[in-house]
This record gives structure tokens, C-alpha cells and sequence, in this order.
């Protein structure tokens, strides 16, 4: 799946254009490396991390989700690595 696709479906972002700007601008690392295109394939394993407003957001995929579902259903197809940070 798309990375800018993945932010979205997962409700980390609102829409694909707010994902694919920030992978433009190169904000986004996948497994600590900065994502160039957003076309990037994401795979089950992955860890991405992410700015979100003055925090940074570390997460890894659990699964990748069919449709952009409720907040719920997103919320398990992934998991925080820092919740507490």
C-alpha cells in the first residue's frame, strides 16, 4: 500500500494531498529512512515516524487497513512505540 494512502486509511492525516505534502517535504521516515515519494510501498513490520504538530509520532504497522474506516478500526492497525513521550 501507498505510504500518503496508509496516512490516510489510519487517520493520521485528513486527506491523501496533506500526506503526500509531507512526504514531499520530507518529513517522513520509514524504518529511519527519510521517504522520498509518496508512492512508497508500506508493508505489515514497518515503523514509521512522523511529526505531528510539536511532537513526533512513533508508530509501527500491524496491518494495513482495506477502506478508511472509524477512528476504532484504524486505531488497530497500528501501534504507538513511545505512548508515553
Amino acid at each position: 500500500m501507498r505510504i500518503d494512502r496508509l496516512l490516510c486509511f489510519l487517520r493520521i492525516v485528513r486527506t491523501r494531498s496533506t500526506a503526500r505534502k509531507l512526504v514531499d517535504e520530507g518529513h517522513i521516515r520509514l524504518n529511519g529512512e527519510r521517504v522520498l515519494r509518496p508512492s512508497r510501498a508500506i508493508a505489515p513490520g514497518d515503523v514509521l515516524t512522523l511529526p505531528l504538530g510539536n511532537s513526533v509520532k512513533l508508530i509501527e504497522v500491524l496491518a494495513l487497513p482495506d477502506r478508511r474506516g472509524p477512528p476504532r478500526e484504524a486505531q488497530e492497525c497500528y501501534r504507538e512505540l513511545d505512548p508515553g513521550a
